[in-house]
């Protein structure tokens, strides 16, 4: 079974340890700790809000409700390493085994949500291993400029992850164990995220500097844009630095598309694949407003509707996947109330999907509370009807309906007035029935969020500024190692 947690770039700040001490040439002393959270681009194990959160703490429930499977014999014991192990990549004098790009593999897959057939394994296996190259380059780096890593920082950073998830350390380490990954292998893609945000502090302390001048010429940019329409966007960014690369990375960007179109959550791609920082923040990039990108990056968002997904689109460095997750427009606008597309008067029948979560006859206090706690994170992360299937996939037990347009009339009272509660587009709280827990989902169309623009402040301002910086001294750093490595890839 798949635990349905999210496999992302996390983002470290100073509890995550990472960062050697020395002068910063910076006007807010937070800014800082910013840099560890901006160019972080490799993998941690996160849960993202999404239904792999709910699926996963239910998965972690499972065993009082009984409806997954506590049986030792399901898990998968990590495949040993052994001094025979094939090669699958040289990296200047660095080896990189077979054994761990299997585990990185396997850690991908229990952790993405996404259901590996053997071709996507293989384009995965290609994507992790160029991600692996990049990680050993990194460590190079590191051990060139004399950093090291300590245990503790390494264990805060796992704390960090069980604490923000709600989850035990056993818990995650069992969920490791039963789809065959080491908890080693998490512990060294920790070890690498926090060496590169060590290198890049390093390297790059004493350039960063936002002046007052150049945040009053940043709100003087804004303020020229504040009656455009804004996007809330996030990317995923594979660089081509050589012409003779641009089908490659195309087929690479491609095979991205093809994993989120079969469901993989946008957070957890570009966490796990771009090779822009934004990468920490899963691929999130801020707010900005019509123009202001590239004009074919541009054309392409002003066609998007909030929630849509792009297909790839070759801009200046690499070809880009946009995410639009929310728009505002010109703060001029005057905006429609939505509302007023609600229909008049009674409704008789609506769409509806249901998910329903078993448990058992006569079910203890202590198994209707875990489930309700289950329940409730499914409802506050759903956001279409499309995502139940894959939810329900991954609890095992659990049973989902389509049930297509329901008269009203003919469902029970308690389902009647639990809806009665919602908005088109929003699931029902969870709640109790004969057959267990409930949770029914509106598959009407959800009524759309306008709002308009709002400048930023002066320190949301810096930050940007500080983000734009790091970014491309990052990505910069980053592409001349690789152009100066000799790689052998078997």
């Amino acid at each position: 079974m798949n635990g349905g947690f999210a496999y992302c770039s996390g983002r470290l700040g100073p509890s995550g340890g990472g960062a050697p001490s020395g002068p910063w040439k910076l006007r807010d002393p937070t800014l800082h700790a910013r840099l560890i959270l901006t160019v972080a681009a490799v993998s941690l194990l996160i849960v993202s809000a999404s239904q792999s959160l709910a699926a996963s703490n239910f998965a972690n429930a499972a065993s009082q409700t009984q409806l997954a499977s506590t049986n030792p014999a399901d898990a998968k014991e990590p495949l040993p390493a052994n001094d025979g192990d094939s090669v699958g990549a040289v990296v200047n004098s660095d080896v990189v085994t077979d054994y761990e790009l299997r585990q990185r593999v396997a850690l991908y897959a229990s952790t993405s949500g996404v259901q590996l057939t053997p071709q996507i394994t293989r384009k995965i296996r290609a994507q992790i291993l160029d991600q692996l190259v990049a990680e050993h380059l990194q460590i190079q780096e590191a051990k060139r400029k004399n950093l090291s890593i300590s245990s503790p920082e390494i264990d805060k950073a796992i704390d960090r992850i069980v604490t923000d998830n709600h989850l035990t350390l056993p818990q995650l380490k069992d969920m490791l164990v039963r789809n065959g990954v080491a908890f080693g292998t998490l512990r060294s893609q920790i070890a690498a995220q926090i060496l590169w945000q060590k290198v890049v502090e390093d390297e790059f302390q004493d350039r960063i500097s936002i002046s007052d001048a150049d945040i009053d010429a940043e709100l003087a940019r804004l303020s020229e844009g504040k009656n455009k329409p804004h996007f809330l966007v996030a990317e995923i960014f594979l660089a081509v630095d050589t012409p003779d690369q641009d089908a490659k990375v195309l087929k690479n960007v491609q095979d991205l598309e093809g994993q989120l179109l079969a469901g993989a959550p946008f957070q957890v791609i570009a966490r796990q694949f771009s090779q822009s920082p934004s990468a920490a923040s899963g691929g999130d990039i801020g707010w900005i407003y019509d123009g202001q990108l590239a004009p074919e990056l541009n054309a392409v968002l002003e066609k998007m509707s909030a929630g849509a997904v792009s297909q790839p689109v070759r801009s200046t460095g690499g070809y880009y996947i946009m995410a639009l997750r929310e728009r505002q427009e010109a703060s001029n606008a005057k905006l429609p109330d939505p509302a007023q597309d609600l229909p008049k008067g009674p409704v008789d029948s609506l769409p509806l999907a249901r998910l329903l979560l078993p448990l058992g006859q006569k079910p203890s206090q202590q198994i209707v509370e875990s489930a309700m706690k289950v329940g409730t994170q499914i409802s506050q992360h759903l956001s279409a009807c499309a995502q139940i299937p894959k939810i329900q996939a991954q609890i095992r037990g659990s049973v989902y309906q389509n049930l297509g347009e329901m008269k009203l009339k003919d469902l029970s009272e308690q389902m009647q007035a639990e809806l009665a509660k919602t908005q088109p587009g929003q699931a029902t709280a969870p709640f109790l029935d004969a057959a267990g827990l409930e949770v029914i989902m509106r598959c009407d169309k959800a009524l759309p969020k306008l709002q308009a623009y709002h400048m930023p402040s002066r320190k949301e301002i810096e930050e940007q500024l500080f983000d734009q910086q790091v970014t491309a001294f990052a990505r910069r750093y980053m592409r001349d190692l690789r152009r100066q490595a000799d790689v052998e890839i078997r």
